[in-house]
């Protein structure tokens, strides 16, 4: 190579030189994956995707002599535009003349491009959290109401992000809430009320299996608030409310019926005894007694007055 020859080399040129060898380098030994049209690997995952090896035609590789030109003439100020760092929550996906030049995206840390000749794509891998606006929905039962929800998702694949869609975060958005509609559209009243786990359980594994080409994983699904009409809310407060006012009744007839039923008893057993009455007669007036009144009653037999009224003369 140039590098092993005796030819004294200055060592500003020496060190442009290593450098340009080992970025050609790294690209040379990277294979080149990319094609309009994958193939469905066969046997593998919902996503996993065999990408072609394409050729480069000669202005390739005219352009990538140009680059390294560039970067020996302005070197060090090319670095600038050769050198590029991802942080480590992010992805670089490079295209090279508008293909794929990796399935597998560069980060985090430092890596080299050729300018004029590649462009770079950065990729946000943390959890990205939106609102859904609230959506009039037309329940089972037909009735209109009103849900919001929110979702949270992450780009699992940056490559498939960048070439399966043009703008995954919208594109999701716009999923989420036709999902929210045709998931709550065939549940009940009742059902959206009380069953709120399962409906954000659904929507997820709807959601994930849609966005899923796209290199996207969502995460969670939570439905925030269901806004009835204010009609609604009227009418079900009074059949709330007529409800319980049934039961207040029925458990109050209940309990007349059991009294009822103890004093029939009660009245069977102070006939077997007189002597019960007398008593019994004794615990009112002490009772009343008690109670600190002014006025007080003294109860009598209504057979012992029948003996005095015999006994009077006529």
């Amino acid at each position: 190579s140039l590098l092993d020859t005796p030819i004294p080399i200055p060592p500003r040129r020496r060190a442009v030189l290593i450098l340009c060898t080992t970025a050609m380098a790294s690209y040379s030994n990277v294979p080149i994956e990319a094609e309009a049209q994958p193939k469905q690997k066969a046997g593998g995952g919902k996503s996993a995707e065999v990408f072609e090896q394409p050729s480069y035609g000669a202005c390739f590789y005219v352009m990538a002599g140009f680059s390294v030109l560039i970067i020996i003439l302005f070197f060090p100020f090319s670095l600038l535009l050769s050198v590029k760092i991802v942080k480590e929550y992010e992805r670089a996906v490079i295209l090279r003349l508008g293909r794929l030049a990796s399935r597998k995206a560069k980060g985090p840390g430092l890596f080299f491009i050729l300018p004029c000749v590649d462009t770079v794509k950065v990729v946000d891998l943390r959890t990205v959290t939106f609102d859904v606006h609230p959506q009039e929905i037309l329940t089972k039962d037909s009735v209109t109401v009103r849900v919001d929800a929110v979702v949270y998702f992450r780009v699992s694949d940056p490559t498939m992000s960048v070439v399966k869609v043009e703008n995954f975060f919208n594109s999701t958005y716009l999923l989420a809430q036709t999902t929210l509609r045709s998931v709550l559209g065939t549940r009940k009243l009742s059902e959206l009320l009380s069953e709120r786990e399962s409906i954000s359980d659904e929507m997820q594994s709807q959601l994930d299996e849609a966005t899923d080409p796209w290199g996207v994983k969502v995460e969670r699904v939570e439905v925030k608030d269901v806004i009835l009409p204010g009609n609604m809310q009227r009418a079900m407060a009074a059949e709330a409310e007529a409800t319980r006012e049934s039961r207040a009744k029925v458990i109050a007839a209940e309990g007349e019926q059991n009294a009822s039923r103890r004093l029939r008893e009660a009245a069977d057993i102070m006939d077997e005894s007189p002597a019960t009455v007398q008593l019994r007669y004794l615990q009112t007036l002490n009772t009343i007694a008690g109670q600190n009144n002014h006025t007080y009653v003294f109860p009598l037999p209504v057979d012992l007055l029948t003996r005095f009224l015999g006994a009077a003369p006529r």
